[in-house]
């Protein structure tokens, strides 16, 4: 696809600077890019390659004053970082949009429907009384079992699976190797010492614009359903499980793990490998730092906690400065005792 800077500007409600007929085919790293290619500086540290980028074409901010001259055409907005991601996403956008139609084998189930404009790729399967809307994407070996119900514009990646009774809103991303609706950790002791499982009749439910990362799984409802609110983001390897309620626009980050019935807020922003025990509530917009263990109910929104076990953020950072000097504090204790 290639593109003048004056149709980008457009595009972007930006101002051009330079020529605005030349054509730009390619998005690039401004340190890296070459003719034909368009880049962006957001980054005040990356400003001197400004100066001397092979790029055809800059995204910069309308405040940027110029040190030395460009060869390059300037495309002048009040964010570019922000336009930068609104290109990425038309962009991204326009390459998804190109994959349409039916690739066999495939199959779909009785008394199913889907929408106009879909894609299904090879070896995808849908099962019955499943319902599809407008420009649903689903890529190869994707598994849709039985009365799932799929949103418009939404994409599914391949070797995803939603098990029987999912539910995904509109404008949903479903990243490779995601497992929808798998059995929630259920198992009862029982006299002798053995388990029995319990059995897991919910669903899960993704509700508009949700973004799930490659092979992260969220668990079905032991009954009712396992709720991802709209607007939320979750990374890769990320376990969700039964029963679980997460609030709208929060971000999840990599290998964190929420048990069963616990509620997140709304807004919150959960970082890389946080445990979360089950059946607490987590506050709205709470922050919850990497590696953190939260075994108690947050119950004021904007808390900032960190540590395992969780608390207040600014009093765990003290705390590990204390614990750094034990040996210290030790060695201090052990010479007053030898002088009494």
């Amino acid at each position: 696809m290639e593109f003048t800077v004056q149709q980008i500007a457009d595009l972007l409600q930006g101002e051009v600077e330079g020529d605005n007929l030349v054509n730009v085919s390619s998005l690039a790293k401004i340190e890296e890019a070459t003719t034909g290619a368009l880049a962006f500086l957001s980054n005040p540290k990356y400003e001197s390659y400004l100066y001397t980028t092979g790029a055809s074409a800059v995204i910069v901010s309308d405040k940027l004053e110029l040190k030395k001259p460009v060869t390059a055409s300037l495309i002048r907005v009040a964010d570019p970082y922000s336009s930068f991601s609104t290109l990425l996403q038309y962009y991204h956008q326009a390459v998804l949009a190109s994959k349409t139609g039916v690739e066999e084998p495939c199959f779909i189930g009785a008394n199913s429907e889907i929408g106009a404009g879909h894609y299904r790729g090879a070896f995808s399967y849908i099962g019955n009384n499943c319902k599809l809307g407008q420009n649903v994407r689903i890529y190869p070996q994707v598994y849709i079992g039985d009365n799932v119900t799929i949103g418009d514009n939404t994409t599914i990646f391949a070797g995803a699976k939603l098990y029987a009774n999912t539910v995904v809103g509109k404008d949903c991303t479903i990243h490779a190797g995601v497992v929808l609706g798998s059995d929630g950790f259920g198992f009862a002791p029982q006299p002798d010492g053995s388990y029995k499982a319990v059995p897991q009749i919910g669903n899960v439910v993704l509700e508009d614009d949700v973004n799930i990362g490659a092979n992260t799984t969220i668990d079905c409802a032991t009954m009712g359903s396992t709720i991802i609110r709209k607007g939320t983001k979750i990374d890769n390897l990320v376990q969700i499980a039964h029963n679980v309620e997460v609030g709208q626009h929060t971000v999840i980050a990599s290998q964190t793990g929420i048990s069963g019935s616990a509620k997140i807020g709304n807004q919150c922003v959960i970082a890389g490998q946080v445990g979360i025990v089950g059946h607490i509530s987590i506050a709205d917009k709470t922050t919850v730092g990497a590696q953190s263990g939260v075994s108690k109910t947050v119950k004021e929104s904007g808390t900032i906690i960190q540590g395992s076990p969780a608390f207040d953020y600014k009093q765990n950072l003290r705390a590990i400065t204390v614990f750094r000097k034990l040996p210290d504090l030790q060695r201090v204790l052990e010479e007053l005792k030898e002088r009494n």
